[in-house]
């Protein structure tokens, strides 16, 4: 069974970004095991000093690294920050480089923006491209996407509601686990 890790770089309470995840868990289907991380707020700046051959790293990056490690990909749902990926995210993504935790997975990413943002979340998309094709990360371009989605698209239940939007995700995670499995 394929193992999908979900990581949002939102940390805000009711993040359409974390709401989007968690909706692709749920719509998911029962041979796909999905994993939401729920452990990014924890991390700690990366220092490369930290992160050093011989050195202990923090035990939120361990466990980090231990989920990113168990995963057969990558599925990151993030917001647009002032141009770019949140610096919440940029971080857990240093911190995959001293162990090659995203070297040659499988990533995809959807990028959620609601339709007054001025780039739709172009800019986090090509912010993610570079930083994951620095980290030789297998970038599944068919499963990249970017979503307009407001906070009225997610009901009371904290999943989006919006069909197409969910029949976008669905295609993504497809698309995702499909090239997980040709490996």
């Amino acid at each position: 069974m394929p193992r999908v890790l979900l990581v949002s770089g939102s940390v805000r309470d009711g993040s359409t970004n974390t709401a989007v995840l968690r909706t692709v868990a749920a719509i998911a289907p029962p041979e796909v095991e999905t994993v939401l991380y729920g452990g990014i707020l924890g991390l700690p700046h990366f220092n490369p000093d930290d992160d050093a051959e011989g050195a202990q790293v923090p035990e939120p990056v361990a466990q980090m690294r231990t989920a990113m490690h168990a995963a057969d990909a990558l599925l990151i749902c993030t917001p647009e920050y002032a141009g770019a990926m949140p610096g919440v995210l940029k971080t857990l993504l240093e911190w995959t480089i001293g162990d090659a935790s995203t070297y040659r997975k499988p990533v995809a990413w959807i990028n959620a923006s609601s339709p007054a943002a001025p780039t739709g979340g172009a800019d986090a998309h090509e912010s993610l491209a570079k930083v994951l094709r620095y980290a030789h990360a297998d970038i599944v371009e068919s499963a990249c996407i970017r979503l307009e989605l407001t906070r009225q698209d997610v009901g009371a239940s904290g999943l989006v509601e919006n069909e197409a939007a969910r029949e976008a995700m669905s295609g993504a995670l497809s698309a995702l686990v499909a090239h997980a499995a040709s490996f």
